[in-house]
């Protein structure tokens, strides 16, 4: 989603936010801007584009010095993309951006308008801009206009505001957005993202709900409920400037799915002791899951898919119920609650507004909950009552691989705690389990990068197509929806994923001369169905790309191009035909030429509902 940088001390701050937006593209954004402090007062330079036509405007207007500003990218909510929606906005003497959503920014709209105060956005940004000016004017103290105005909204923000009359200052507030405070060598920086940070300072710190922060270029303060400042803790984070680099691969998604095998070992090793399961180091003890009698798991976009995947081994290994539901449904039609219910919700960024929405249902509901997030310290992870990290590393790309892959990792780990701590499974066959994710499937993602050219093949078919099914069963199921997801948010093919058995219920009329079906079959049980249903559409002119164990039968007799996968435990099986799918949507994409790392109307992470 949106973006936001700032910065304030005793260097240039122009380049500085120009780097830190640049860091940031990875979000989404369809406009950019930066407020600075110069000798001439507060200067906004902002347009509708790419950074590239910031930096041009930058120079037109020769603002190339500052030691103050804030900057933004934008990914349109409220009005679409131009210069005059872009951010930052002015109101009187007050100049913002914001991550978030005002949601009653009509109503103090009209209240403003009937004040004679005229707008020229159609933004609720430069609407809250305006409610915090008038309270600015009617006080002339940042710390109160800030608590009075914020009274007034309701919604979500992280705000980074510039005060004309208080020069080298930079003051924040969130609730329900991101907002990071940073300490540097020349100065103090804030930024809704860890990554825009990273070419400056590691130190951090994470403000708090409701928390109000002033930076100087000597000094950061807090001010808390109690209206009492006070210095931020600062922490180092473990993430690195190389981390979020692309490291010699063409892009981050691409280096992000060859990440796969380590991320996995990453997030597997700490939930092993003496070869069994465990989540002690997570504070979570084995008589924890012997409580757990059901499971709802609550996720958007691809983690969804990673818990329609982890509810089939939880029900399957742990025999306990686990059924999955879209984060932006479950308060509105909330599943009933039996007692051992436990709640997990998953989001690799930990700000998901959908999923921290259905985490704090759950928990007015009373339900125990458990997080399962990869950004370290985030809203999500501190609200839930137990979180378990991914440690996949930055996620640049929109599109998750990694992030997806350690996710159904860890619900693997999940599973076999709780089956193990039941007494389901022995300690021989939780030790099998443990070690097929921590090994097997690493190994298995390896050997499928190893396929890349043959899958570059195959994918130039699809890249010239404009429809593609895929099809499944049972866990082939789950992950056709994420291979389908794959391919249509990258490449902009259309692609559905079919549960193999309903294709006669409807869904084959859509089979025509050539239309490329992708058959997933990595349960042995389930092949002879799924081969049939392959026989099915090939018989009407379907173009199959089967992907199937590699001890199949004959496989090659139903298909027209087969990918053959790993069998070494059911976890190397199912992880390589992640990676084949993958694969396949990044290499079809990249022929056809499609911005891989910054899909159309996409953002990584989405903090608005």
């Amino acid at each position: 989603m949106c973006g936001i940088i700032g910065y304030t001390g005793s260097a240039n701050a122009i380049p500085k936010i120009t780097k830190g937006l640049s860091v940031l593209e990875y979000r989404g954004y369809d406009s950019v801007g930066i407020a600075a402090r110069t000798e001439l007062g507060v200067k906004t330079v902002k347009c509708k584009g790419r950074i590239g036509a910031l930096e041009e405007r930058l120079t037109q207007q020769k603002l190339s010095e500052s030691q103050c500003a804030i900057g933004h990218t934008r990914w349109a909510t409220h009005g679409g993309p131009s210069d005059t929606n872009a951010h930052p906005h002015r109101a009187g003497r007050v100049v913002l951006v914001h991550n978030g959503i005002i949601e009653n920014y009509k109503e103090l709209k009209e209240m403003l308008s009937r004040a004679k105060v005229s707008f020229l956005s159609e933004t609720d940004t430069e609407v809250a801009a305006a409610v915090l000016n008038a309270a600015y004017d009617a006080c002339n103290d940042p710390l109160t206009a800030i608590r009075t105005a914020t009274a007034q909204m309701t919604g979500s923000y992280a705000f980074g505001i510039l005060f004309d009359d208080h020069p080298g200052e930079v003051w924040a507030i969130r609730s329900g957005s991101p907002l990071i405070l940073a300490k540097g060598e020349d100065g103090f920086y804030l930024a809704s993202d860890m990554t825009a940070l990273l070419p400056f300072t590691r130190e951090y710190h994470i403000l708090k709900e409701g928390e109000i922060a002033r930076l100087t270029a000597t000094e950061a303060a807090l001010c808390g409920a109690a209206d009492a400042w006070c210095s931020p803790t600062w922490s180092i984070t473990s993430m690195t400037p190389e981390s979020a680099q692309k490291s010699g691969f063409e892009h981050f998604m691409l280096k992000e799915i060859h990440e796969q095998p380590e991320a996995i070992v990453k997030s597997v090793s700490p939930r092993i002791k003496n070869g069994l399961p465990s989540f002690e180091a997570d504070g979570i003890s084995s008589d924890f899951w012997k409580q757990v009698k059901n499971i709802q798991i609550v996720a958007c976009g691809s983690a969804t898919h990673a818990g329609l995947v982890g509810g089939s081994v939880l029900e399957r290994v742990a025999k306990v119920p686990a059924a999955s539901y879209i984060a932006s449904e479950y308060r509105y039609h909330p599943p009933i609650a039996v007692d051992g219910t436990l709640v997990v919700v998953i989001s690799q960024s930990g700000e998901t507004a959908d999923t921290l929405a259905a985490l704090r249902y759950a928990k007015s509901a009373g339900l125990p909950t458990l997080a399962i997030v990869n950004a370290v310290e985030t809203t999500i992870a501190r609200e839930a009552d137990y979180r378990v990290y991914t440690y996949a590393g930055p996620e640049i790309a929109v599109a998750t691989t990694k992030g997806y892959c350690t996710q159904v990792s860890v619900l693997y780990m999940i599973a076999a705690a709780i089956a193990h701590a039941c007494g389901r499974i022995s300690d021989e066959e939780a030790r099998e389990l443990v070690r097929s994710v921590a090994e097997d499937a690493p190994t298995a993602i390896t050997e499928m990068l190893e396929k890349t050219e043959t899958l570059r093949e195959m994918s130039k078919r699809l890249a010239q197509k404009d429809h593609v099914f895929y099809i499944g069963r049972g866990l082939d199921y789950a992950m056709s929806q994420e291979a389908a997801l794959k391919l249509k948010e990258i490449s902009y093919i259309h692609a559905e994923a079919y549960a193999a058995g309903e294709l006669k219920h409807g869904t084959i009329s859509l089979i025509e001369q050539d239309t490329p079906v992708l058959a997933i079959s990595t349960e042995e049980a389930l092949y002879d169905k799924t081969e049939s249903n392959v026989r099915e559409v090939r018989s009407r002119g379907a173009y199959v790309i089967l992907i199937c164990r590699q001890d199949a039968r004959d496989p090659g007799h139903s298909a027209d191009e087969v990918i053959l996968l790993p069998t070494k435990s059911e976890a190397a099986t199912l992880f390589a035909s992640l990676t084949a799918v993958q694969l396949l949507a990044y290499e079809t994409a990249a022929l056809r030429g499609c911005d891989i790392d910054r899909p159309r109307n996409l953002a990584k992470s989405v903090t608005v509902e």
